[in-house]
Formats: C-alpha cells, sequence, structure tokens
C-alpha cells in the first residue's frame, strides 16, 4: 500500500505566460459577440460600434485599477480579498460569494447553451447532454491547474482564429476585393444614418454591451497560480485595448458595413448573416462549432473561477473549512465539485421551469458584475491610499490619473445600474440581482455567529498580504 502524502497547503503556479495571455483574450471574447451582438446593433444602429467602445474602456479602466492591486499584492481570489482589505470582512464575504454565484450559474447556463448546440448534431435528450458537459469540463479541471490552463489556450485560440477569418473576410468585402462585392460603406449610412435611433439609443446599447465583457478579470484571479503574476497581469492587461478594438468594435464595424442594421437577420445571428451574405460555404455549420467553443471556453473558464473563489471563502471562514483542501496536484477539488453541483441545480431549473426559476436565475446574475466592478474601484481608492504611505515600492503598476479617473469611471457604472431601472428591458435584471445582493448581505450576520473564526480587518490582510517570491 502506497504511502499517503500530506495535500498541499497553497496552490500551484502551473499557468505559463501564454496560458495568462489567451485567458485575458479568452475572456473578453465570449458567445455573447457571436449572438448578442444582434440585439445591440438592432438597438443602436451602426452607432453601436461607439456603444462596444465606450463600454470596453470604461471596463480597460476597471481592470487597470484592478491590476495595480494584483501586481503590488497578488493573491488568490484577488477580487474578494481586495475588497476584503481595503472594505473590511463585510466586503469580501459578500462580494466572494456573489462573484461565486455568477459563475456557478453561469456554468449551468453554458452547460444549457452547449447541449442545445449539440442537440443539432447529436439526437441524445438536451439534459444528457448537459450533463456531459458539465462532466468533461470537471474532469479538466480536476486533473490540474494547467490542464485548465492549456484547454483554455486552446479554446480561445481557435475564438481568435475564427474572428480573424471573419475580420479579413469582411475587409475584402468591404474594399471590393471579394468576387461580386459592391463595396464601401454606403451600408453604414444608407438605412436612417449612423444614429438612425437617436443618441439615447447609443446609452441604452452601452448599458446591455458592459456586461458582455464579462470574463475579462478572469486573468486577475488566475494570477495567484502564474509563475510571473505581477508580469503577466500588467501585460495582459495592458493589451485589453487593443483586443476591445479589434475583436468588438472592428468586428461590429464591419457587420454594419456588410448587412443593414435593420435587416431581421441580424437579431438572430449577425455573424452568419455576414458569412452568408459575403457567399462563404457552410456559414452556419462553421459559425455554430466556433460558438460551441466560445461556450465550452466559458464553461471551462466558470467552473476555474467558482472553485478558485470557495477555496478563497473557505480560507477566509466564509464557508466550510472542509472545502479548502487541495490534492496533491494543488486542486481545490471539493470546490470544483461543489460549483459543479450547484450549476446542476440550474441545469435542472432550465428544463422543469424555464419561464419561471431558470429565468429568475438568470436575472439574478444580470448585475452582479457591476456590484463587482464598482467594489474593486473603490478597494482600489483605499489601498492605493494606503500602499503609498506603507509601501509605495509596490506600487510598479498604477491606474492611470489616480484618483480623478477611477471616480469618474465609478459614476458613470452608477450612472448604468441606475439608468436600468428606467429602461423596461432591464429592470427585471436590476431588481433581481439587487435581490441577490441584499440575500448575500443577509447571510454575512450567520458568518459571524457560525464561522470558523473571527473576521480578519483590512489593515490585517493588507499587512499579512506580500508578493510572491
Amino acid at each position: 500500500m502506497s504511502e499517503t502524502r500530506p495535500a498541499p497547503t497553497g496552490l500551484r503556479t502551473g499557468l505559463r505566460r501564454r496560458h495568462m495571455t489567451m485567458l485575458a483574450i479568452g475572456g473578453a471574447v465570449g458567445a455573447g459577440l457571436f449572438v448578442g451582438s444582434g440585439a445591440v446593433i438592432k438597438t443602436a444602429g451602426p452607432a453601436a460600434i461607439i456603444s462596444y467602445a465606450v463600454a470596453g474602456l470604461l471596463v480597460l479602466c476597471v481592470l487597470r485599477a484592478l491590476g495595480e492591486m494584483v501586481v503590488a499584492r497578488p493573491v488568490a481570489g484577488s477580487l474578494a480579498e481586495y475588497a476584503r482589505m481595503a472594505l473590511g470582512p463585510f466586503a469580501g464575504f459578500t462580494i466572494g460569494w456573489l462573484y461565486w454565484y455568477l459563475y456557478v450559474i453561469l456554468v449551468g447556463a453554458e452547460a444549457v447553451a452547449g447541449a442545445a448546440i449539440l442537440a443539432t448534431w447529436i439526437d441524445l435528450p438536451q439534459w444528457v447532454l448537459a450533463a456531459a458537459l458539465l462532466v468533461v469540463m470537471t474532469a479538466v479541471n480536476l486533473v490540474s491547474v494547467r490542464s485548465f490552463g492549456e484547454f483554455e489556450f486552446w479554446f480561445a485560440s481557435i475564438k481568435v482564429a475564427a474572428i480573424l477569418v471573419f475580420i479579413v473576410l469582411g475587409v475584402s468585402y468591404v474594399l471590393g476585393l471579394w468576387p461580386d462585392a459592391p463595396g464601401g460603406l454606403g451600408t453604414v449610412t444608407g438605412h436612417g444614418g449612423f444614429l438612425p435611433n437617436g443618441l439615447a439609443s447609443v446609452f441604452s446599447a452601452i448599458v446591455i454591451v458592459m456586461f458582455a465583457f464579462g470574463g475579462t478579470e478572469i486573468v486577475t484571479i488566475a494570477a495567484a497560480e502564474s509563475e510571473e503574476p505581477g508580469r503577466a497581469v500588467a501585460k495582459a492587461t495592458s493589451n485589453v485595448l487593443w483586443r476591445v478594438g479589434l475583436f468588438y468594435v472592428g468586428s461590429i464595424l464591419l457587420v454594419v458595413a456588410i448587412l443593414p442594421w435593420d435587416d431581421a437577420k441580424v437579431l438572430t445571428s449577425p455573424f452568419v448573416s455576414v458569412l452568408d451574405t459575403i457567399g462563404v460555404p457552410a456559414a452556419g455549420t462553421i459559425m455554430q462549432a466556433v460558438i460551441l467553443t466560445a461556450v465550452l471556453s466559458v464553461l471551462n473558464s466558470a467552473i476555474y473561477v467558482s472553485s478558485r473563489m470557495m477555496y478563497v471563502l473557505t480560507r477566509d471562514g466564509d464557508a466550510p473549512a472542509g472545502l479548502v483542501r487541495l490534492n496533491r496536484r494543488g486542486v481545490p477539488v471539493r470546490a470544483v465539485l461543489l460549483g459543479t453541483v450547484a450549476a446542476w441545480g440550474a441545469v435542472v431549473a432550465s428544463y422543469i421551469s424555464p419561464d419561471a426559476v431558470f429565468k429568475f436565475l438568470m436575472n439574478s446574475i444580470g448585475v452582479i458584475l457591476a456590484f463587482v466592478y464598482l467594489a474593486i474601484l473603490v478597494s482600489q481608492l483605499r489601498l492605493r491610499a494606503r500602499l503609498q504611505r506603507e509601501d509605495p515600492a509596490s506600487l510598479t503598476y498604477r491606474m492611470w490619473a489616480h484618483p480623478y479617473l477611477t471616480l469618474l469611471v465609478i459614476a458613470a457604472l452608477l450612472a448604468v445600474v441606475v439608468s436600468m431601472a428606467f429602461m423596461a428591458g432591464q429592470r427585471s435584471q436590476l431588481v433581481a440581482s439587487v435581490v441577490s445582493l441584499l440575500i448575500v448581505a443577509a447571510l454575512y450576520p450567520v458568518r459571524r455567529r457560525f464561522g470558523a473564526r473571527p473576521p480578519v480587518t483590512g489593515e490585517q490582510e493588507l499587512a499579512a498580504a506580500s508578493p510572491r517570491t
């Protein structure tokens, strides 16, 4: 009988620089670009490119603020940890559980979406296909963090390759280099102008687009398991701008340049419709395969993120202590499995009660990212002031125009959240997400009563945290 080795005491540094780079790209490009962009174009017309550009800049600023903290203090589960350091244990508890809940529901939702695509090719019940996807991607995450990173590297590579091919084909068509292509940008201004629905529609679209960028922050969570956390995060967050410009703004510009924004096909699947217009054979099948890859990428990342956030919650005494245990490969197995089991509840709800329970679950995570982004920015303000006093040498990667830009982005995010209360299509998401926030906040007194140890103050956390050597 072999000797039993003790489990490691910390997460392993198994992610390489190429993994971190593609994690950042994969996080910025989800299935929402290929499918959800149709609703944005329908709302704002060709001016949707402005909506994507503005939303992308806001998210870039949030990532820069988060990157400053990660480079100064690279710790696992950075989002919750920085809220704890800056604002106290209540904030760490609330943000950590909200973020875990967000990604657990996403795991279930992406499994359902992937099953719907597979059902067009495989004659099996969709719940069986959803279960199979959950099992496969959970197994990937259970092997090691490098296994997760390797799968995400190839998933992201496929997405990037697909977008680059789309851009090359689209540019050729717009420039008139494609056979029988009319060329030019007449479609952009020929159907009611660049702003057919007015300036207000651009802002309304920003509200929709804002949360399409969710996932870009995953690279900062993975930093604690990378070989060079500070350098990897600095590089990844610095490169977000050109990725957003190329992948989102560039591809959306080509969509509205080739396909009239008021064409009914825009709302169904804009990328497939553009490829059909250009004349690409089997465009629908090719795009379905790409979308499936994007879904699997999000599913893979969501399982990873939920498990690491649970690991942090457990380590801080905000979740049952047994979930913190790691196996010999440095994987929090129990945290991974808990997230998968909880996600399966969302899958069941999608088939048993799609219009009630599952709809509420999806609405309840609609604005959580806004709450998380606000917590990141407020934490950056507090920690920057503290680090400037106590450890200025750690501030090698800084937020631009501090503190004015941080305050401006906070005001912009608050404007986005408040505006949702006056938009019929977004109000239900705001209400359901606020309910989620209140429920999690209300559970904190229970944590104080039955938690493994008393809450740790922000000052103590900051003193205890130090960069990896």
